[in-house]
């Protein structure tokens, strides 16, 4: 088994298998960490192996190398085949049904041969479950409509994790030899903050085949759906996955189709209609003849628009600005220059500054700022007074150590009168402060701004950060007169965040776009706890392409003087 999605699948196996039967938390995580590893392990995994350098990726130590190796070497796993047959067959599929305890799950394999969520609903349809032991009538209507609940639930998942698991699936498809070319399809091809499932679209002339290798891939639960050209599968993440399969010379125009909004889509099939050509999944045709596009970029330019990325498909004014020629220029990962928004251990990151410079460094970089919590953010461990000493001192020996520009800062706290976290005496030694709001104090709409207004208020202001707080699927964003603000801001030097982290990619699209049309500049940020974080910044990038940010619109496209003359406090 020297594939290492096959190998990650058996691992997060296991650690499903050890979490249901009740072991040592601590053990069934150790087995999930070992599974994202290998995942995002992009390097030579034979050579890893035979060079016993396995224990060297995060999270993985001898005992977990010598269950890999194993896998590797024999494709099986004692561990894994210990607890199969411990345990009754479906018994992780059939755990995540509320109320259903692994002596329950027990009671009805043996009972019933259960081993899947179909197999359980149908009983309890049929009337059976009521008549197994330490169930009954209530329990079997209980059961079913659990089932119901998770079949009728929109399970919405975060970007970052939709994405992850999206192009590794996309990699597996592209595996098949029977496809010509495949693409991420749907919202996550428009990179919206959450979304439902992976959308995957494929070419080839043996449809049958490529659904039967989609269903091979490890991290496979089960599948919903399946007929001649799609098919749709539950992934061990609880995400679902679709595949659609289609003949080459139709393969742009269904990617299009599965990719633009519906409104988007609905507004181009009008102006298409209007110059005597057909468009829909087929691509485009006028007449009898069809045209032949290479990618879904050219049908842009047969209709006489600019082409639209997919990221801008929503039908929120991109159609016009495409006619018109005013469609802005879209910043790209390429175009940063700094990571903005750092912690180290100083408050609560995970790395040392030495650390989060060297993996800035080895990015290309060419600055990174130390923005580490105030004191106020005593739940962050945030920096006192008399700790800045110590840090400065430290960010002046890295320097010595590496060629990116390290710039000492601050995430300083908005506290609740308006003020900013340190006195001016400190904020003005500062070569950046990214100011936030983290605790909201129960605030209605008024006193809100009132408290954002009076931070801009400061000559130290210079960059909102992650401005309306909100966490994506948790926390709504906090609420104040928007417009009011922006006016503000667009009246003084300060800058608004696009914060990268995947559970705030704050502000959202929406208010970016008013920003600029405001004329307001930007910082693109990673909100970075962690040298792997920094790679957040390209979700940071996502978010500003869709608020149709250009390069010239984001500071930190800038060097490092520029970029320092326009946030120094």
């Amino acid at each position: 088994m020297n594939d290492r999605l096959a190998i990650a699948a058996a691992l997060r196996e296991i650690s499903r298998l050890l979490q249901v039967k009740g072991d040592n938390p601590f053990k069934s995580r150790a087995y999930e960490r070992a599974a994202q590893a290998l995942e995002g392990f992009d390097g030579d995994l034979d050579l890893l192996v035979k060079n016993r350098g396995l224990t060297q990726l995060s999270g993985i130590g001898a005992g977990l190398a010598a269950v890999i190796e194993e896998l590797y070497s024999t494709g099986r796993s004692a561990v894994l085949e210990q607890l199969r047959q411990e345990l009754p067959p479906g018994v992780v599929e059939l755990s995540i049904v509320p109320g259903l305890t692994l002596r329950k799950i027990t009671a009805l394999h043996s009972a019933l041969r259960i081993e899947n969520i179909p197999d359980l609903k149908t009983a309890c349809e049929k009337a059976l479950v009521r008549n197994v032991k330490g169930f009954g009538e209530k329990a079997e209507a209980k059961i079913l409509q659990a089932i119901e609940k998770l079949e009728t639930k929109e399970q919405r998942t975060l970007l970052n994790h939709a994405l992850e698991e999206g192009e590794r699936l996309l990699q597996h498809v592209r595996g098949a030899s029977e496809v010509v070319r495949a693409e991420i399809a749907g919202a996550l091809r428009r990179r919206k903050e959450t979304v439902r499932n992976i959308q995957i679209v494929a070419a080839s002339t043996k449809p049958e085949p490529v659904l039967d290798y989609f269903q091979r891939y490890p991290a496979v639960l089960r599948t919903l759906e399946r007929g001649d050209h799609r098919c749709k599968v539950r992934l061990v993440r609880d995400l679902d996955a679709e595949l659609t399969v289609i003949a080459p010379e139709n393969y742009v125009g269904a990617l299009h189709q599965s990719t633009g909004s519906a409104k988007h889509l609905a507004k181009l099939e009008e102006i298409a209609r209007s110059k005597g050509i057909s468009l829909g999944a087929d691509g485009l045709g006028k007449g009898s003849r069809k045209l032949k596009v290479k990618d879904d970029s050219e049908i842009y330019r047969h209709l006489g628009l600019s082409v639209i990325p997919p990221e801008l498909r929503e039908d929120e004014g991109e159609i016009e600005a495409a006619l018109s020629g005013t469609l802005p220029n879209l910043i790209t990962v390429g175009d940063v220059q700094g990571m903005t928004h750092c912690h180290t251990i100083y408050s609560d990151g995970k790395n040392t500054i030495e650390e989060m410079a060297l993996a800035a460094d080895g990015m290309g970089m060419n600055y990174l700022t130390i923005t580490d919590h105030s004191p106020s953010a005593f739940y962050a461990r945030g920096v006192k007074t008399d700790r800045l000493k110590a840090q400065w001192e430290e960010i002046a020996r890295v320097q010595e150590k590496v060629r990116v520009r390290l710039l000492k800062g601050t995430e300083s706290d908005i506290l609740e009168d308006g003020s900013l976290d340190y006195p001016d005496t400190i904020l003005e030694q500062l070569d950046i402060i990214i100011a936030s709001i983290h605790v909201r104090a129960k605030m209605d709409i008024d006193q809100m701004t009132r408290r954002i207004l009076g931070a801009m208020r400061s000559p130290f202001f210079k960059i909102w950060g992650h401005p309306l707080g909100r966490l994506i699927l948790s926390r709504p964003p906090l609420e104040c007169h928007m417009e009011k603000v922006l006016d503000t801001i667009a009246g003084s030097a300060a800058a608004i965040e696009v914060n990268g982290d995947p559970r705030r990619l704050d502000l959202e699209p929406r208010w970016v776009r008013a920003a600029r049309q405001c004329g307001i500049k930007f910082v693109v940020s990673t909100d970075a706890h962690s040298t792997n974080a920094l790679r957040n910044l390209r979700y940071g990038v996502f978010m500003a392409r869709r608020g149709w940010l250009t390069r010239d619109d984001v500071l930190n496209t800038r060097n490092t003087d520029d970029f320092m003359k326009a946030v120094h406090p």
